[in-house]
C-alpha cells in the first residue's frame, strides 16, 4: 500500500470522526457560538446492591421495591429484577471462599442419598439465577420475605421505565442476641469510594464491612481504618478480592490490633467497583446498618433524629490535608440553635473526632448542620451520627450519615400504616415538598399531599397512608421549584417486647434524571 493510499485513508477517518463529533456549542448567523442546554432525560438503567442481611438464624427479612410513576420519556416497557448473590467469606489473610458452596458441603454430609444431594446442588444453582423479587410496573411496590442466617445477598438491574427512581428497602428484624435490632437499609449502587464515620474496632462491637461485586469480573479493594490519631496499623486490609457477582463480609476488628471506639472506614477498590456497606452488632444497644456518608464537603446535613432520642453521638472526619473547624447547630421545629456546651468541632486532617451530643433534641425531632466557622475555610469533611432510643437493657441504636439535598426527587420504601416519621429539613430558605405515598404491596391508592417546611427548621410527621392501604407502601418527595435545599430522612419503628426498636434511612436524590448534552454534526471546526 502506498503512501497516496495510506493519507486518502488518513483523511477519510478524520471526515469520519469529525462528522460524528458531539459539540455543545454552535456558531450563530454571525460567527459567534452560542451554548447548547443540556436536556434532562431519564435513566436508560440502573443497578442495585442489598448485602445478606443477618446472621442470626431467628432474622427476619423483607425485601421492598419501587419506582415511582410519572417519569416522562422513560418508555412503555422495562424490567426490575434482584437476583441472590454468593456470599464469600473472607477471612485476615484475605482468603476467600464460597459461604454458599460450603454450606452445601455440609448439608450433603448429613445427607445419606448421594442423588438427593447433586439434585439439591442443581437446585441450589437454579435459585441464584432466578429473579429474586422482579418489579413489574411503575407506582406499585412488590415484597419479598426470607427467615434466618440464609437470607441472601441480592445483585439486581433495572431498565427502560422501571429504571428511574428504583429504590429496594432492606428491613431485617432480630428479637434477641447480640444482633438485635431493627435493620434497615436502602439497597445502593456500585461504586469506588466510600467514607463510614461511626464505626467501631472496639470489643463489645462487631462491625462488618459488606463489599458486594455487582459485575462478571473480579474487583479487588482497600480498607483503611482512621482512629482519633490516625490510620490504624495493618496488613491485612490491602487487596481484598471480591469474586463477581459475589459479596464478602469483612470483620472490621480483624483487620488491626488497635482499639478505636470511634472510626472512620474508607473502602476504595483498585480493580473494579464495588458496593460498600458497615454492619453494625453493639452487644450492649441492639444492631444496625451503617450507610456511607455523602462526598465530603464543607457543610454538611445529617436528617431525620428523633425527637426520643436519648444519646446522640457525632463522628467527623477530614480526609484532606487541612483541619476543619466545624459549627454545630441543630434544626429542629421552630428554629435553629446551636447545642450549649458543643457549638464547634475541630477536625485534625486524617483524624476521626467524636462528641457527644448527650439527648440534643430535647424532645423534638431535628436535623445537626454543620458547617464552617469561617466561611472562607471551608474544609471538606464527612460525618455520621450514632443515635440511642430507650435507655439499660432497652436500648437500640441507628445511625445517620451526612446526605445531600434532593435534586428533584427521593424515595424511600416499606413504610407501615404505624411507625414510619418522615424528616423534611430547610437549612436554609424556606421550602414547598410534594410527598406522594404510593399504593400497597397488597393494594390501595396512592395518595399526595404538600408541606411547607420553614427556614431553618426540621418538620417531622406520619405520612398520609394510601387510601385502602395493604401491606407496605413506598414514600416520594419531590421539592417545588423556586425553594431552599431540602434534606430527607425516614425513620421507621417497630418495638418489640419494651425495646423501641427503629432504624433510619436517608433519602438522598434518586438520580433518575440525568443531563445529556446536546450533539449536532458539525464540519465547521474544519475551517477553511
Amino acid at each position: 500500500m502506498n503512501r497516496t493510499t495510506l493519507s486518502l485513508i488518513a483523511v477519510a477517518t478524520a471526515l469520519a470522526a469529525v462528522t460524528g463529533f458531539a459539540t455543545l456549542t454552535a456558531p450563530d448567523s454571525t460567527g459567534a457560538a452560542v451554548a447548547q442546554a443540556p436536556a434532562r432525560l431519564p435513566v436508560e438503567r440502573t443497578s442495585q446492591l442489598c448485602p445478606a442481611p443477618s446472621v442470626s438464624d431467628i432474622a427476619e427479612t423483607t425485601y421492598t421495591s419501587f419506582t415511582p410513576v410519572g417519569t416522562s420519556g422513560a418508555g412503555t416497557s422495562g424490567s426490575a429484577e434482584l437476583s441472590e448473590s454468593v456470599v464469600t467469606l473472607s477471612d485476615a489473610a484475605g482468603n476467600t471462599k464460597d459461604a454458599t458452596k460450603e454450606a452445601q458441603k455440609a448439608k450433603d454430609k448429613d445427607n445419606a442419598g448421594g442423588e438427593d444431594a447433586k439434585s439439591e446442588g442443581k437446585k441450589t444453582d437454579s435459585v441464584r439465577n432466578k429473579a429474586f423479587l422482579a418489579l413489574k410496573e411503575p407506582g406499585k411496590p412488590v415484597s419479598a420475605e426470607a427467615s434466618g442466617a440464609e437470607a441472601p445477598a441480592l445483585v439486581g438491574s433495572a431498565d427502560g421505565r422501571l429504571a428511574p427512581g428504583w429504590t429496594t428497602q432492606q428491613t431485617t428484624t432480630v428479637g434477641v442476641g447480640g444482633a438485635r435490632g431493627l435493620l434497615g437499609m436502602t439497597c445502593f449502587g456500585p461504586d469506588t469510594d466510600f467514607w463510614f464515620p461511626g464505626a467501631s474496632t472496639e470489643a463489645t462491637r462487631q462491625d462488618y464491612v459488606h463489599l458486594t461485586n455487582p459485575d462478571d469480573s473480579a474487583a479487588v479493594a482497600d480498607i483503611e481504618v482512621y482512629g482519633k490519631d490516625g490510620v490504624l496499623k495493618s496488613e491485612v486490609g490491602e487487596g481484598i478480592p471480591v469474586p463477581g457477582r459475589s459479596s464478602v463480609p469483612v470483620l472490621l476488628s480483624t483487620l488491626t490490633g488497635e482499639t478505636a471506639p470511634d472510626a472512620t472506614v474508607h473502602v476504595t477498590t483498585r480493580t473494579g467497583r464495588v458496593g460498600a456497606v458497615v454492619r453494625v452488632a453493639d452487644e450492649k444497644a441492639g444492631s444496625d446498618w451503617l450507610a456511607a456518608s455523602g462526598d465530603p464537603a464543607g457543610r454538611l446535613v445529617l436528617p431525620g433524629i428523633p425527637a426520643d432520642a436519648t444519646d446522640v453521638r457525632l463522628v467527623a472526619f477530614a480526609p484532606g490535608e487541612d483541619d476543619a473547624d466545624l459549627k454545630v447547630q441543630l434544626a429542629g421545629a421552630d428554629g435553629t440553635i446551636t447545642p450549649a456546651g458543643n457549638e464547634t468541632l475541630h477536625v485534625k486532617s486524617r483524624m476521626t473526632a467524636s462528641v457527644d451530643l448527650a439527648d440534643v433534641t430535647k424532645g423534638q425531632a431535628g436535623s445537626l448542620v454543620l458547617s464552617p466557622v469561617q466561611s472562607s475555610r471551608a474544609t471538606p469533611v464527612v460525618a455520621a451520627l450514632r443515635v440511642v432510643r430507650g435507655k439499660g437493657a432497652d436500648q437500640e441504636i441507628a445511625f445517620i450519615p451526612a446526605t445531600a439535598p434532593i435534586a428533584s426527587r427521593a424515595t424511600v420504601a416499606d413504610n407501615r400504616a404505624k411507625g414510619s416519621t418522615l424528616s423534611l429539613t430547610a437549612p436554609g430558605a424556606a421550602a414547598k415538598v410534594k410527598v406522594t405515598s404510593s399504593a400497597g404491596t397488597g393494594g390501595g391508592e396512592q395518595v399526595v399531599k404538600t408541606y411547607t417546611v420553614k427556614a431553618g427548621t426540621t418538620m417531622a410527621f406520619a405520612p398520609a397512608a394510601p387510601d385502602g392501604l395493604k401491606g407496605s407502601y413506598a414514600v416520594t418527595v419531590e421539592p417545588e421549584a423556586g425553594g431552599g435545599p431540602v434534606y430527607a430522612a425516614r425513620t421507621l419503628e417497630l418495638p418489640d417486647d419494651g425495646v423501641p426498636m427503629f432504624t433510619v434511612q436517608t433519602l438522598p436524590d434518586d438520580r433518575g434524571m440525568v443531563s445529556v448534552p446536546k450533539a449536532r454534526e458539525d464540519l465547521s471546526i474544519l475551517g477553511d
